[in-house]
């Protein structure tokens, strides 16, 4: 596909019974790898301060440093949807806070789309962006900013068990169904399980993508770029399958250009 990736067009996909995928990427480099190899969206994820920055969680997050991301994700994007969250705070504080902040991330930053976490609390906001004509990527389930209340702590949220449950499928058809009515253009549904996602896969006509906790089950799929390279030092010791070793494969080059060093030898590059 070589003409920019649209929202109709990923609307028109599931109507086609074809799949998207999206990479969550926070850096111009990986953005046109990303984009060489087809994906169809970037999702500039407040996930950058847990897995690049240190911080605990995604919450310690701002708006200014979101933004930083979404201007490097941008100029580097040509045909690649740019989808960027909206960080904790802005829709917490309100609509007008969070209308604000939406227009900062696209007229700023250059986004195409905003994700709202927690979004099936937020219908409203929903609908303030999508009338202001801000695309909105509606997340809900068991996400970041609402595993708070149900006490499960952010790391455990990449478990089997943090899915969603049969016996929440109901509710969750119903909160997509209101998200749906409120404008959304996409839904990102947060450790969905299979019965669930199903199930609201089926009750809504826009794309149902899907992150950890996903499955085949869904219109598409969104991974973590450091996942599919497994890059992060639990790489070096998990067994959990990935497509590439890049944590192990930077240590040997480190390892390497420490031991050429300390020979006297010429380094390489």
């Amino acid at each position: 596909m070589s003409e920019p990736v649209t929202i109709p067009m990923l609307q028109q996909m599931k109507r086609d019974g074809k799949k998207s995928i999206g990479v969550v990427a926070w850096d111009y480099p990986t953005t046109r790898f990303a984009e060489r190899a087809g994906v169809d969206f970037i999702s500039i994820g407040d996930s950058v301060g847990a897995n690049l920055w240190g911080h605990s969680n995604p919450l310690q997050v701002t708006l200014d440093e979101i933004l930083i991301c979404c201007k490097a994700v941008r100029r580097a994007a040509t045909r690649v949807l740019v989808s960027c969250d909206m960080p904790y705070g802005p829709l917490q504080e309100g609509i007008d806070s969070a209308l604000k902040a939406a227009v900062r991330i696209v007229k700023e930053g250059g986004a195409d789309m905003i994700k709202l976490d927690g979004s099936a609390d937020y219908p409203e906001a929903v609908e303030a962006l999508t009338r202001a004509g801000i695309p909105v990527f509606a997340q809900f389930g068991l996400t970041p900013q609402t595993a708070m209340k149900f006490g499960i702590p952010y790391s455990a949220q990449n478990s089997a068990g943090a899915q969603a449950s049969a016996e929440a499928a109901e509710r969750l058809v119903e909160e997509a169904k209101m998200l749906e009515d409120a404008g959304a253009a996409l839904l990102d549904f947060t450790n969905s399980g299979p019965v669930a996602g199903k199930a609201v896969v089926e009750a809504v006509d826009i794309p149902v993508i899907g992150g950890f906790g996903g499955g085949p089950w869904l219109d598409g799929r969104v991974r973590l770029a450091q996942t599919v390279l497994g890059y992060g030092e639990k790489w070096l010791t998990s067994k959990t399958e990935t497509y590439f070793n890049t944590a192990q494969g930077t240590v040997d080059a480190f390892a390497a250009l420490v031991a050429d060093a300390r020979a006297g030898k010429q380094i390489k590059g």
